[in-house]
């Protein structure tokens, strides 16, 4: 696939930042936007992607291959991520088993999301915008939070199968929630993973819930969803039937927080929890890559 760059461009640049170089919705909303389509997962842990008889492009992964490279194609405007999410979500089997075993009914496979990102040398400045689903299951996973919403970052060549599938290099079968599985302690992890290292996704989230909570962490041997330093303000908003999340994080935090640098491409991906859901019954979307006043697929230029 040609990986085409969407890069960030306009004259928007003296609107972004405001008299305490901050940003707010207001003003990356003059951004251009790049659509990024987030599917239900199901169960797929990284384990059933590297499984050939499961998954065909299993050999491709294993080589090195993107999801992205076989399944989107942003120059042909080919996108199958909602109808891989619409099969998952309604529990259709793939070659031998259902990825989803205990379908919610009626619950959308896919959401499109406008994705925003902008950056001012020190800050950067992330906005995710949907519809909301308006879909509600009745059972509410998580009671205090009708939405969550999530990004995660890694420098690449860190950890295993990074590039390949985004958030896929975290999620195993053999984590809490995932089909037969009775550890209800054991949490998203990457390979190996290991901080002091540098082999580790960092993970910021949006909770809706009291007031709006935020918050900064990582994954490595395990998934910690505090400690980070770099994310400042994390804010959404339900507004005319849509969601709109903003965060604000500065380049340089601490322990569990990427640094960002310009001229470097990060590992990128998002994420996003309706219907109050918890645990793996969210929209994810494939692994794409974030440059810093340079060439990826999303690309974040000065303002």
């Amino acid at each position: 696939m040609n990986r085409t760059a969407f890069t960030l461009l306009g004259a928007c640049g003296a609107a972004l930042i405001g008299g305490a170089g901050m940003a707010g919705a207001a003003d990356i909303s003059q951004v251009p936007a790049r659509n990024i389509v987030v599917f239900y997962p199901g169960s797929s842990g990284m384990e059933w992607i590297l499984t050939g008889t499961e998954h065909g492009g299993a050999k491709g992964v294993k080589r090195g291959e993107l999801c992205i490279g076989c399944h989107t194609d942003e120059k042909a405007k080919s996108d199958e991520s909602a109808e891989i999410g619409a099969k998952i979500a309604a529990g259709e089997k793939t070659k031998s088993a259902a990825l989803e075993p205990t379908p919610i009914k009626g619950k959308p496979g896919s959401i499109p999301v406008s994705v925003q990102v902008a950056h001012d040398g020190a800050n950067l400045y992330l906005r995710l915008s949907w519809k909301d689903t308006k879909f509600s299951s009745g059972n509410k996973m998580d009671p205090d939070n009708p939405i969550k919403a999530a990004y995660m970052l890694e420098e690449p060549g860190k950890v295993d199968m990074d590039s390949t599938g985004g958030c896929w290099a975290t999620c195993h079968t053999d984590v809490r929630t995932m089909p037969g599985v009775t550890d209800d302690k054991k949490t998203k992890y990457v390979k190996d993973g290991n901080l002091a290292a540098g082999k580790f996704f960092d993970l910021n989230q949006y909770r809706s819930g009291k007031g709006g909570v935020m918050v900064d962490g990582y994954i490595a041997d395990k998934r910690v969803m505090e400690g980070g330093k770099a994310l400042t303000e994390a804010k959404g908003e339900l507004k005319d039937g849509t969601w709109t999340v903003t965060f604000v994080r500065k380049f340089a935090g601490g322990e569990g927080d990427v640094k960002l640098e310009s001229g470097k491409a990060y590992n990128f991906g998002i994420a996003i929890h309706d219907d109050h859901t918890a645990g793996r019954y969210h929209y994810v979307s494939f692994g794409y890559m974030l440059g810093i006043d340079t060439k990826a697929d999303i690309t974040a230029v000065k303002m």
